[in-house]
Formats: structure tokens, C-alpha cells, sequence
């Protein structure tokens, strides 16, 4: 233990104080200094990396259950060559998908005692390995109440189990199946396995847009273990739109519609678009609205897509408007360009975009006043404020969003790494380019500080147009979330020439790929580890046409592979995750999933390729990490506290 002196003590005397609360005397001090000291010896626990989950769900929940492949791997590290590649693959099945692997299993077997015995013997084994890496006192806090006493004595039963107590641990099992219990506790040990093979879960931006269920991430997000979230820009759009902001609340419910996900707006969070339907049918049941017409990616039963062309053309002219309207009362955002509206000849039905004129595919605008154009109708008022108030009303979209500023972020450094959604701003020169916010120039780290303060602020505080900055974070040429020059959306919909479509990236995009620039940015961040990395998605990597994720020579990894079905067709691939552990860093690719039916009828637990970024010198320990830094800093409190116990500074407590 360190030597202290009783100026140490009396410098930290008061809160010395209050940890006493906690720890009343010597014994219970010294017991807890063990207890930390001896987790800074455990392995370093299993980071799990996603991004850019964009609400498909299915997908995103397979990833989770197998842990990008880990619970296979971690199988494989228990039972080494004495279990076959079928085995393994139907246990890792069963720890994936406990209950439908069952269902199955119990058509195949007349008997399940011997099966269930069998099953369960395996998962004892498989969940003290997964365990292995963890304090006694964290997996005990993990157990299920139910099964709390059971699953504590199967994991932690004593060297002598061969001889003195084999037969207590057979009849537990045995018991456990008479009682008809055991595709409970099947369950159980699959969840905790889930659990401990994925210590820690990093999402790096955009779990909304475009996918059906990003509420259903959401929910599972919420109850995870240990998260931490990089807002990206799709979220930030979502964020502005629980904030109320009628920009967001548009472009929110106007992507929605463009890939026929409605369900997400009414049976997920309670959002009635009946108002707009009247809307939409009362301006443009006559027009065919072609260009407006559904994106469908996923199955949809029932699907009126019709009517749903017509809904999202009504939203995208009163998105068009609010932002136009947006950008009036916020000149310092220099965004004039983007207001496109007053910029259409409606006697030609023509368009002037920087000098050259476009002819419009679509020239029915019936809400649109020549003379005011970004002024909404009185019935487009009235949509807006009922959008407005069902967003702001939301109970579960509240909640989502309010755990989204709860674990999440503009960027987190974690062990050595710097992770965001995008990027950071830069200049041609790879030099981080200066920008300004409410009349202070900020670049790089500062920037992205401010950012995230503001947009906290942006959410929380009720004064007027407040929200106003996370529609700047959704599209602005200076956000990091964005990282592009301009939005485009009115040219896609309206202008047939695509060259006017293009969207150019910030220039992080191209200079990160140096090395020296890449260390640049994490120096700017306090990352000076030979290990450092940074670690970001949002541009899909088109793994078909030879473009790896693995930049500057290994500094920068890019995991954006295309979660989203509509980005697959170019990446090739179903994305990608990292997965970070002891050992070193792997980068798994995934393919296509298609449903939990034919993983199971196929016997394929995760269908994907790992990648090798980088093998350690030596194995990480807990004492390496983030989490390490912290338990030392516990450790020396605790130590003064024993010194003031024992050098009379402080009284024990009864």
C-alpha cells in the first residue's frame, strides 16, 4: 500500500467522509481494496461495435444474440476439438434463439430428458468459461432472481467436483428436469451467456431511418447491460423531432414514408397521420405523385402505396417549406442556397440552381403561394401542429430520446479509441477547419464539445427555435454528423439530371486515409497509444468493388458495411461490426440475413467473415483499460480511508 501523510488525508478529508458511508470500517475497506485489486488482474472484458443499424431490426437483434459470431467462438474455447461443427452450431442456435431451437428439438426428440441433460451440462460449461472473466460479485449480480441460487451453485462448484460432490451437481440437473424447469433455465444460462461473451456494446450512430424498427432497437438498446451511443445524424433528425422542431418532426415522418414505414411513426410511437392522409387526398388524389411513389425494402401486407405517394409528397412540400422558413430566421447558418422554393419559374416550371436552369419532372404545387412560397396553408398549419404535439406527447419516443442524450454523444474516447458517427471538419489540407458558432471560432475537439452542449441544451431548454441547432446537426455543410456540402432531397424528388443530385463529402473523408493525419485527429483527442484507433461508419464501404474498411494503415477503421437492406446492393455485404477483446481486434463481415427460420433450418448460428485488424503483444487486462484507470482511483480513496482509520483522522462506524 502507498504511504500517506496526514496533509493527503486532510486534503481529502471530506470526501473521505462520505465514502465511510459506505465502507464504516477497516475491514470493510481493506475487503474492497482486494476485491478492486484483484478485477485489475482479470482479461480485459469483450467491446462490441455496430453502426449504422438504420431500424433493421432482425438483423441487429441476430448480430446481438451471437455476438458478431463470439458465442461460436467462445463454444469452440470451451469445448475444443471434442465437439463436431454440427454440435457447435446447434448449441450456439440454442444460446441464440433458446426457445424456438427448443420447439424444434422437441419435435425431433420422443424424450427430451437425456437431451435436456445433455443441453444443460454444456451451457453450465459454456457460461463458466463466459464467466471466467469476471468478478464473482458481477455474475452473481446478473443471475435471475428465480434461478439466482441453482445457476450460482452449477458455476461456481469447487475443484473437488469430480469426487466429493458430482452426484449434488447430477441431481440438480436432474431435479431441474422433473420439475419441468429446464427450458426455463435453458433460457436463463443462453441470456447470461449472451450477456458475458459482450461486455460492452458501442453504437456508432444511426439506429433511425429507413429500416421498420429502429423502436425496436431502441427498446433492446435501453436494456442492455453496458452502452454507450455516438449520435449520428439520422438519430439527431429524430432527436429534433421529439424536441418538437417542425423541420425534423417533416424530414422524420417524410423518410418514413419514402420507405413505407409507417408502423414505425403510428403502432411504434403513437404518431396519427390521419390528418395528413386527408391532406394528401384533398390537394393530390388526382396526381399520380410518380416520383413520390414508396421505396419498399421489407414486406409490407396491405401497403396503399398510392395513397402513401400522395402522404409523402404532401409532407416533403411542407418539409421544403419549414426549412426555407428555418433558414430565414437563422442567417448566421448561411444556408440561403437551400432555399429552393422561391427559386422555381412556376410560368416555365423551371428551376435555377447556381447559375443553370432544370426543368421540374413534377409541376403540380397546389399549397404553394407564388408570393410567399415557404408560407404554409392553413391546413398544412394544422397538420404541422398536430405532428407537432403527437411527437412532443410520445411517451416512448420521449423515453427513447431521452436515453439517446443519456448514453450517447457527439464522440466517446474508450481504451484508446476515438469514436464518432462521421467526421471532423476539415480543411483540403487535412488541417481542421475553423468554424462558427454563436460568434466563437472552434475546430476540432472544441467543436465537437460544443456541439454536443448545444444540442443537449437544444432538447432541454424550452426557449423558442432552440431546437433549431439539431436540424443544423441533421444537414449542415459544417456538421460532423453530416459531413457533406449540401442536402439535396429537393433535386432528387424534382430534377431529372443527376449531376445535380451530388452531394460532396467533407475532405476528412479523403485526408484521413493518411496515416499521419489519422494521428492528428486522435492527438487532438488525447489518444497518443500506439494502439489508438479511430473508429467510425456513416459513408457505406463498397466491400464488392474492393474498397476495405481498414484506413492509414490500420488507424482508421470504417464499419459501415451496409446494416440497411437499401445500401446492400452496393457494399455487397449486410455490414459490419467490430469486435475488440484480450486478444486484439477483429473485423467481421456479415451477409444478408434473411430470417431466424432459415438460420435454424440451415445450421448456420452467423454467416460471416472475420478479419484480423490487430493481435496484441501481450493479452489486455482489466488494468489497461478505461474501466482500470477508474478502479485505481478507487483504490487510492480507499487506501487514504484505511490510513485515516488507522492513523485516528477518521472514526470506524458501527
Amino acid at each position: 500500500m502507498k504511504q500517506y501523510t496526514p496533509q493527503d488525508i486532510t486534503y481529502h478529508l471530506e470526501y473521505l467522509s462520505l465514502l465511510s458511508n459506505s465502507f464504516k470500517n477497516i475491514a470493510a475497506a481493506t475487503t474492497e481494496l482486494m476485491n478492486l485489486k484483484a478485477i485489475l488482474n482479470l482479461p480485459k472484458g469483450t467491446e462490441h461495435f455496430i453502426t449504422d443499424i438504420h431500424g433493421e431490426y432482425q438483423a441487429f437483434e441476430h448480430v446481438m444474440r451471437n455476438g458478431s459470431g463470439v458465442v461460436y467462438r467462445k463454444i469452440h474455447d470451451t469445448f475444443g476439438n471434442t465437439i463436431s461443427e454440427k454440435e457447435a452450431t446447434t448449441l450456439a442456435n440454442l444460446i441464440s434463439y433458446p426457445k424456438r431451437s427448443l420447439a424444434r428439438l422437441k419435435k425431433e426428440h420422443a424424450d427430451m430428458a437425456p437431451v435436456y441433460e445433455h443441453l444443460l451440462n454444456q451451457l453450465v460449461q459454456v457460461c463458466i468459461d463466459a464467466t471466467s472473466k469476471y468478478s464473482r460479485n458481477k455474475v452473481n449480480k446478473a443471475l435471475p432472481k428465480n434461478f439466482a441460487y441453482i445457476i450460482n451453485e452449477l458455476l461456481f462448484r469447487d475443484e473437488g467436483f469430480n469426487k466429493n460432490r458430482k452426484s449434488f451437481y447430477e441431481q440438480i440437473i436432474h431435479s431441474i428436469i422433473d420439475l419441468d424447469l429446464a427450458d426455463d433455465l435453458i433460457v436463463e444460462f443462453s441470456h447470461l451467456i449472451q450477456q458475458f461473451t459482450i461486455d460492452h456494446l458501442h453504437i456508432i450512430g444511426d439506429v433511425y431511418d429507413r429500416g421498420p424498427g429502429p423502436h425496436f432497437v431502441m427498446d433492446r438498446l435501453i436494456n442492455h447491460h453496458s452502452i454507450d451511443i455516438q449520435w449520428g445524424n439520422h438519430d439527431i433528425l429524430w432527436m429534433g423531432a421529439a424536441a418538437g422542431n417542425s423541420a425534423c418532426i417533416a424530414c422524420a415522418v417524410r423518410i418514413c414514408l419514402r420507405y413505407a414505414n409507417t408502423s414505425i411513426l403510428e403502432d411504434g410511437y403513437g404518431i396519427n397521420l390521419l390528418p395528413l392522409a386527408a391532406l394528401a387526398l384533398k390537394y393530390y388524389n388526382e396526381d399520380p405523385c410518380t416520383q413520390f411513389m414508396p421505396k419498399v425494402t421489407t414486406e409490407i401486407p396491405d401497403i396503399d402505396d398510392e395513397l402513401m405517394a400522395k402522404m409523402h409528397k404532401a409532407i416533403s412540400i411542407i418539409q421544403f417549406k419549414l426549412e426555407g422558413a428555418l433558414i430565414q430566421r437563422h442567417p448566421d447558418y448561411e444556408m440561403e442556397n437551400r432555399q429552393l422554393l422561391e427559386k422555381i419559374d412556376f410560368d416555365h416550371m423551371t428551376i435555377t440552381i447556381d447559375d443553370q436552369t432544370y426543368p421540374l419532372n413534377d409541376t403540380f404545387f397546389p399549397t404553394i403561394d407564388r408570393s410567399d412560397p415557404y408560407a404554409l396553408s392553413c391546413e398544412e398549419k394544422k397538420v404541422v401542429e398536430l405532428l407537432v404535439q403527437a411527437f412532443i406527447n410520445s411517451e416512448k419516443l420521449q423515453r427513447h430520446i431521452r436515453f439517446m442524450f443519456s448514453k450517447g454523444g457527439m464522440y466517446l474516447t474508450y481504451n484508446d479509441n476515438l469514436l464518432f458517427h462521421a467526421c471532423i471538419p476539415m480543411n483540403a489540407d487535412g488541417t481542421f477547419r475553423e468554424i462558427t458558432l454563436d460568434g466563437k471560432k472552434l475546430k476540432g475537439k472544441q467543436l465537437l464539445d460544443e456541439m454536443d452542449r448545444k444540442a443537449r441544451a437544444a432538447y432541454f431548454d424550452a426557449e423558442a427555435n432552440c431546437s433549431d441547432f439539431l436540424w443544423y446537426l441533421w444537414c449542415h455543410r459544417d456538421s460532423p454528423l453530416f459531413g457533406k456540402d449540401q442536402m439535396t432531397t429537393f433535386e432528387r424528388y424534382f430534377i431529372d439530371d443527376k449531376a445535380i443530385h451530388k452531394e460532396h463529402s467533407d475532405p476528412y473523408f479523403t485526408r484521413i486515409d493518411n496515416f499521419d493525419v489519422a494521428l492528428y485527429v486522435l492527438d487532438e483527442f488525447g489518444i497518443i497509444s500506439e494502439e489508438g484507433h479511430i473508429i467510425n461508419g456513416h459513408i457505406p464501404v463498397k466491400f464488392k468493388s474492393g474498397v476495405s474498411p481498414i484506413r492509414a494503415e490500420g488507424k482508421v477503421l470504417v464499419i459501415d458495411g451496409g446494416f440497411s437492406k437499401a445500401y446492400q446492393s452496393k457494399t455487397g455485404i449486410a455490414g459490419f461490426t467490430l469486435i475488440y477483446n484480450s486478444y486484439g481486434m477483429v473485423l467481421v463481415s456479415h451477409e444478408p440475413f434473411e430470417s431466424v427460420e432459415k438460420v435454424l433450418e440451415d445450421g448456420m448460428t452467423v454467416r460471416s467473415t472475420n478479419h484480423l485488424v490487430e493481435e496484441v503483444p501481450r493479452r489486455k487486462l482489466v488494468a489497461d483499460t478505461d474501466a482500470g484507470k477508474a478502479l485505481k482511483n478507487q483504490i487510492r480513496k480507499l487506501e487514504m480511508l484505511t490510513y485515516a482509520y488507522k492513523n485516528g483522522l477518521l472514526k470506524e462506524k458501527l
